[in-house]
């Protein structure tokens, strides 16, 4: 895609999102939820497939965790800048089916978070240790990735078999919706949120890491951005030391970043050079994040 083509079409994108007010609002009912469970269904075997209906559940309620641990970032520019290149990353997947999130949690740790639905975030420490468009969509794209291939509702599921002992199953069978009349999440549904968000301080399988690292450069260049920012953003952290304060969480959670450095470059050596001009956005980047009456900015990683 040329940048001309690029900047059209993102601009196209940019006219028709949403207001910065709307761009991360937790629905606040869902009337007529349809069942999860039919009556006598054994729990344990509906887990097995969630429906649309119940990923959306489950991400908001983890969404709502994340969310009471850490608050969203007071900065209107900044949140609607994420949500403009993160939507116009995630039209370039397969989930039209999702109405997608995206915000800044103001935590000076450097991570990104998705939930199961849509929801994606990325916390001030790292939005603001990056260098260019580029980068911000590597990111995200590794976050829509995990989305995508519902890395989360697969570990969802795994866990709870173990997590939820089969007389809790049991006594939650006669459970037939994921919320209750007055819109809140089920005590089953309250517990499976729960469980998804451990995942965020117990992490993914590493298979589930290096598979969305590979559909982020992926997203990335069908975006029209050049493939290589995620790279360049782990090339960075890597030179970080382990027991920087700020990155704690992503060393524990993740596989260490030279190990999915290479595990890219052997994916990337198979063409995606054609890619590589293509656009970094960043005078883009640094214009939409120079807003001169947000709070004061953490220091780079």
């Amino acid at each position: 895609m040329t940048s001309f083509k690029f900047a059209a079409l993102f601009a196209a994108t940019l006219a028709v999102t949403v207001p910065a007010h709307a761009q991360f609002q937790l629905p606040t009912s869902i009337d007529g939820a349809k069942a999860l469970f039919n009556k006598g269904k054994n729990v344990v075997d509906a887990l097995r497939e969630f429906t649309l209906e119940d990923e959306l559940a489950l991400g908001e309620g983890m969404a709502s965790n994340l969310l009471g641990a850490a608050p969203l970032y007071n900065n209107a520019a900044a949140q609607r800048y994420v949500n403009q290149v993160g939507q116009w990353v995630a039209a370039q997947g397969e989930r039209s089916d999702l109405t997608w999130r995206f915000a800044v949690l103001d935590d000076a740790e450097a991570n990104a978070f998705a939930a199961p639905g849509g929801y994606i975030f990325i916390t001030r420490g790292l939005l603001y240790g990056l260098r260019n468009e580029a980068e911000l969509a590597g990111v995200l794209a590794h976050e829509i990735a995990h989305v995508l291939r519902k890395h989360q509702l697969a570990a969802i599921k795994k866990a709870a078999r173990t997590a939820l002992g089969k007389e809790f199953l049991s006594e939650k069978a006669e459970q037939k919706m994921a919320r209750s009349g007055n819109g809140q999440l089920t005590p089953l549904f309250r517990e499976l949120s729960n469980i998804g968000t451990t995942l965020y301080a117990r992490g993914l399988d590493k298979d589930d890491e290096y598979e969305a690292d590979r559909m982020a450069v992926v997203l990335a260049a069908r975006a029209g951005y050049n493939p290589y920012g995620l790279p360049s953003v782990l090339q960075t952290l890597q030179t970080v030391n382990a027991d920087h304060e700020g990155l704690a969480l992503m060393f524990k959670t993740h596989p260490p970043f030279n190990a999915r450095l290479d595990a890219l470059s052997a994916v990337m050596a198979q063409g995606f050079d054609a890619f590589e001009r293509q656009p970094d956005g960043a005078e883009r980047f640094k214009t939409s994040l120079s807003d001169p009456v947000s709070p004061a900015k953490p220091k780079k990683i």
